[in-house]
């Protein structure tokens, strides 16, 4: 199988962008988009070349770091599925993949496919913990919560923080990741103690970084963890609870 491959190369975050094009040729279908940059990589260094940059850690789907955009679609072209695991089979022999990093104003380039995704991680750190006090661990039935609860506060708990969401929405919003952070921990009891001080750090320092919903749900359609676009409406939820005007 032979594609040929459009990669964006960034010298820095200052640098004049632009696209290397070369035929990558022996790839299977059963590859990963990363592993086609694997074997880019390996062309680019053959020649003399340097190779380009970009994220990638576990490979499993978990970790959240191989964020890029894949003919104009963040991850790639199938839906909810992280670029790690995104195959060549959807792509034709002898097509054109343009790859390319994630397109949003708080995500900086730092060089080819690497961006800064510092963003999220600042709204995490504003109030996405809990405090407890340390001591004798409590009886498991302590806190009682029903399953439904427990499945609920899980299925949100399983964002991965790759920040897809964001690069998707045409605003650069990332409040499918915010809303799915303030509906896991509003959900159980020991994190809701402190949910109204949380969603003021949280929704305070988002609205600083990051634009407004756009309402049409395409942070959903490329969310890898099946985050539910009702987590959307937790923003709007904690920001009418604790009195935050809007952004």
């Amino acid at each position: 199988m032979k594609l040929t491959v459009r990669v964006w190369r960034q010298d820095g975050p200052l640098g004049e962008g632009r696209f290397d094009t070369r035929e990558v040729d022996g790839v299977e279908p059963s590859m990963s988009v990363l592993e086609l940059l694997d074997r880019y990589n390996h062309d680019v260094v053959t020649s003399g070349g340097e190779p380009v940059v970009f994220e990638s850690d576990c490979r499993e789907g978990i970790c959240g770091a191989c964020g890029i955009v894949v003919n104009g679609r963040p991850h790639g072209p199938v839906k909810r599925t992280p670029a790690c695991h995104q195959r060549l089979n959807s792509f034709d022999d002898g097509a054109t993949v343009t790859i390319e990093p994630f397109r949003a104003g708080p995500y900086p380039i730092i060089r080819d496919l690497m961006v800064e995704r510092g963003a999220l991680t600042e709204v995490l750190q504003a109030g996405g913990h809990v405090h407890v006090a340390a001591g004798t661990a409590p009886d498991a039935d302590a806190d009682r919560i029903t399953f439904d609860t427990a499945e609920q506060a899980l299925d949100f708990a399983a964002c991965i923080g790759c920040g897809a969401c964001v690069a998707a929405c045409p605003n650069g919003s990332a409040n499918l990741y915010l809303g799915a952070k303030l509906a896991h921990l509003s959900a159980l009891p020991i994190p809701a103690s402190e949910r109204g001080s949380r969603a003021r750090a949280m929704l305070n320092e988002a609205d600083l970084m990051f634009g407004p919903c756009s309402l049409h749900g395409e942070c959903a359609e490329v969310c890898p963890a099946d985050i539910p676009l009702v987590a959307v409406s937790y923003v709007n939820r904690e920001r009418l609870r604790t009195g935050i005007a809007g952004s």
